[in-house]
């Protein structure tokens, strides 16, 4: 369930034209936020949509909840209800780094590293298209929990490179290491980008057939969650009025 409201997430953003950098902030603070909660606690829809309001605000894009609400046609208030409950899960912590950047930073840098002419930084460009594309694959996994965002970035030109056949991708990333005189080694780093790349070919979206599975359960379980606390309450009210009848019924003083 979580899986499907992230690209519900992504609807949302490419809906109102919002710049990649805000898709990628809501996505950090979904995923993080259900690091710590349950979907049986809140609904991925709420929280999916509040995400999206908070990271508009981050990113100086701002979008008022009942714009953003009336886009979508949900009820605005929700989203200010759950705002606190985020900012307070995520601890505060509402900075993010996304790839978007250092995939800006690498093209520029792979045009001087080719001696780029007009014909190849048109190729360029088209690497750089082609790679923001996949860095919206890379957001969908867990691998920008795990990897810092430079990483990220490279595995994402490293797929687009294949495509568009643009430089020599190993020679770039050992030219890379040399002049920044890494301690790591060149397989190092190729295993690192290799593990991003499995996170990204195991991605499964779910059916539309696993979602009303998903949905079924986890209405069987608010149900039966809505029952019990309704059973307790009842019971609660019954014995506060067993106790009231016994208190009026109870032996007289005796003089």
């Amino acid at each position: 369930m979580r899986v499907f409201y992230e690209n519900k997430l992504r609807e949302v953003c490419s809906a109102f034209y919002f710049p990649n950098k805000i898709q990628a902030t809501a996505l950090i603070y979904f995923k993080r936020f259900y690091l710590q909660w349950s979907v049986m606690e809140h609904h991925p829809k709420h929280i999916m949509l509040t995400c999206v309001y908070a990271a508009c605000k981050i990113e100086e894009n701002h979008v008022s909840a009942e714009e953003l609400g009336k886009g979508i046609s949900q009820d605005h208030q929700m989203i200010l209800n759950y705002e606190m409950v985020v900012y307070q899960s995520l601890e505060f912590d509402l900075i993010v780094y996304a790839p978007h950047r250092p995939v800006e930073g690498f093209v520029n840098d792979m045009e001087e590293f080719c001696g780029a002419k007009d014909e190849q930084n048109q190729m360029l460009k088209d690497l750089q298209e082609t790679a923001r594309v996949e860095v919206d694959k890379i957001m969908l996994t867990d691998a920008p929990h795990l990897f810092p965002p430079g990483q990220l970035a490279l595995v994402a030109l490293r797929s687009a490179n294949e495509l568009h056949k643009v430089l020599d991708f190993e020679r770039y990333l050992r030219s890379i290491l040399t002049r920044q005189n890494s301690e790591h080694t060149i397989s190092e780093l190729i295993e690192s980008l290799n593990v991003i790349d499995a996170w990204v070919r195991k991605y499964k979206f779910p059916t539309e057939k696993d979602m009303k599975h998903i949905n079924r359960k986890l209405k069987s379980c608010w149900g039966h969650s809505s029952h019990d606390d309704s059973k307790k309450r009842e019971k609660k009210r019954q014995k506060s009025q067993k106790s009231s009848n016994e208190n009026q019924n109870g032996p007289s003083s005796i003089a």
